[in-house]
């Protein structure tokens, strides 16, 4: 895992490899897809759609677990082996992506291009770009980057290093059905039912780390613990709200709240509410903690592997 993260932070998924073979989750969603189509009929009840849905869920969870458990078997157990699954979970950590859609999101809000700054939050977020002024696409670009810390690196990686190239894989098989299907819309209400589910409990523990792992590296980790323990059972999700609450405690400023989604107000409550709204700044500075929470990371992977090996 850690050899995967490295390579990740290191080079990202090149985009000439990309066009050559595309890319694993773009594998996955092109299943998930076809399963979304042919399974999920619209005149079927919603106990048929949602028994539907949790079956399909389960065999892309043991399609993707069993594919990945026969290639580790057949992986040298030396250390070529540990080589070559740290670049078959490569693709599966978001370390530089992330960075780079949330820096393309900052460099024209500091230099006050609106329109530019609206265009790149819309390829992160779901929210109507339209709508939100220099405060909402940094609000929207902060709970992004906080959340998908979690969801593209933290939890992949946790469970990589318990169950190795299975843990990672079907990991983000499961991650990457949630955010196709799992959301609460009328077609997806009831086939994405398990998917939705199954993601909340992927990323139960790994949610409340990367809040941890937030606060390590805060100016003040006493106060954003504090903050993120008083705010995060506050958001709608069981998990976002624990990395967003930790990221908005040690920048010192407010996320969640109100927004628009399809012209549709949602009423959320603020996590950090007594703080300001963020600016362009705090959104540097928000990519600047990202930066020494994947120190930390990484520090933290080498230490797991220095104590299994004296152990």
């Amino acid at each position: 895992m850690l050899i995967a993260f490295a390579l990740d932070a290191a080079v990202g998924w090149p985009s000439g490899l990309y066009k050559r073979i595309g890319h694993p989750v773009t594998w996955l969603g092109r299943l998930i897809g076809f399963g979304d189509h042919a399974l999920n009929q619209e005149q079927s009840s919603n106990l048929a759609r949602r028994s539907a849905g949790t079956c399909f869920a389960l065999f892309i969870i043991l399609l993707v677990a069993s594919v990945t458990l026969d290639i580790t078997r057949l992986l040298p157990k030396d250390f070529t082996g540990v080589i070559l699954t740290g670049v078959l979970a490569w693709p599966l950590v978001a370390t530089r992506s992330l960075h780079d859609h949330v820096a393309a999101v900052a460099k024209p809000l500091v230099a006050g291009d609106l329109a530019g700054a609206r265009y790149a939050v819309s390829m992160i977020v779901g929210r109507n770009p339209d709508l939100l002024d220099r405060a909402g696409i940094a609000r929207a670009a902060a709970e992004s980057l906080a959340e998908n810390t979690a969801d593209g690196i933290v939890a992949p990686l946790f469970w990589g290093v318990l169950f190795g190239l299975p843990g990672i894989a079907t990991y983000k098989a499961i991650n990457t059905m949630d955010s196709m299907i799992g959301h609460r819309s009328p077609r997806h209400e009831a086939f994405g039912w398990a998917a939705a589910r199954i993601d909340d409990l992927a990323n139960l523990i790994p949610a409340r780390l990367t809040g941890f792992l937030f606060a390590l590296v805060s100016h003040n980790p006493a106060t954003t613990v504090q903050i993120m323990l008083r705010d995060a059972h506050a958001h709608r999700s069981p998990n976002a709200g624990w990395p967003e609450a930790a990221f908005a405690g040690a920048l010192g400023i407010r996320l969640s709240g109100p927004r628009v989604y399809d012209n549709r107000i949602a009423n959320e409550p603020w996590l950090n509410g007594t703080a300001p709204d963020p600016q362009a700044e705090d959104l540097l500075r928000g990519l600047r903690l990202y930066q020494r929470a994947m120190i930390a990371l990484a520090i933290i992977l080498l230490g797991i592997i220095l104590f299994v090996e004296a152990i």
